[in-house]
C-alpha cells in the first residue's frame, strides 16, 4: 500500500498524508512524492500519520520543505514511534499517538509499549513505565522518572532517572538538558554532569563498559 493525501473536504479542517503501513524499501520523501504526484491540493495545513515509521529530525524538515512550495504546512505528526515524536517535537509540531489508549496517569496516555506524558514533574511526583516513556516537559527536583525501557525527556531533567529498571542495560535516558539529581540504568548509578550542556544538542546517558556515559545526542534522539 502506497502513501496517500487525502484532501480535507473544507478549509477549516487539515489535509491527511498517510505513509504506507508497511515500510517498504522507498524512504519517507519518495513515499510523499508519489502521494503528491501531479496533484494540486488546496493550500493548507497537513497532519502527516507516520505510523510506525521512523522517522529523524532532518526527514521531517525535508517534508516540511517539499510541502511549502505547495503552501502546505505540516503543523502535526500522529505515530507510535517515540523518536519520531520527539523529532516532531523538536521541530515544533504537535504530536498525537497513532493510537489512543485511555489515559493513564493525569496527563499521559499510552500506544504499544510507549508511555507519553504531557507536562512537567514536580516534587513528588513519580511517572512510571512498563516500556519507554517520552516526557513533553521538565523533570523537576524531587520528581521522579522511572521505565523498563527508555527514558526520553523533552526539556530538563533535575530530578531522579531510572531507565532499564527490569535490568535492561541497554536503554538510555534522554534530555534535552540532563542535570539529575542522580541517573540510574539497569543496575548502575551515577550523577548528573554540572556544567551546561553543548549549545543546540539534547544529551544521552548510556552503559559503556560498566559505567553510565553523558554524551551530547542529536536531537532526533537518534543512535
Amino acid at each position: 500500500m502506497a502513501a496517500a493525501l487525502i484532501q480535507a473536504v473544507d478549509d477549516r479542517q487539515p489535509h491527511l498524508l498517510r505513509l504506507p503501513v508497511q515500510q517498504g524499501s522507498a524512504s519517507a520523501l519518495e513515499e510523499v512524492r508519489y502521494a503528491l504526484g501531479s496533484r494540486h491540493p488546496r493550500a493548507g495545513t497537513v497532519v502527516l500519520e507516520a505510523g510506525r515509521w521512523h522517522l529523524r529530525l532532518p526527514e521531517l524538515r525535508q517534508l516540511q520543505e517539499l510541502l511549502a512550495p505547495l503552501q502546505l504546512d505540516l503543523i502535526r505528526v500522529a505515530g507510535d514511534h517515540p523518536e519520531t515524536l520527539v523529532a516532531a517535537a523538536a521541530l515544533g509540531l504537535e504530536i498525537d499517538l497513532a493510537v489512543p489508549q485511555p489515559p493513564s496517569p493525569a496527563g499521559a496516555a499510552v500506544a504499544g509499549d510507549l508511555l507519553v506524558h504531557r507536562g512537567t514533574l514536580r516534587s513528588g511526583d513519580h511517572l512510571q513505565a512498563e516500556g519507554s516513556v517520552l516526557l513533553l516537559g521538565d523533570v523537576n527536583p524531587g520528581a521522579r522518572i522511572s521505565a523498563a525501557g527508555n527514558v526520553l525527556v523533552w526539556g530538563r531533567l533535575r530530578g531522579i532517572a531510572h531507565a532499564g529498571v527490569a535490568g535492561d542495560r541497554n536503554a538510555r535516558i534522554v534530555a534535552l538538558q540532563l542535570r539529575p539529581l542522580q541517573l540510574r540504568i539497569a543496575d548502575m548509578v551515577a550523577r548528573g554532569p554540572e556544567g551546561l550542556p553543548p549549545p543546540g544538542l539534547a544529551e544521552q546517558a548510556l552503559l559503556v563498559d560498566g559505567e553510565i556515559r553523558i554524551d551530547p545526542a542529536a536531537p532526533d534522539f537518534s543512535g
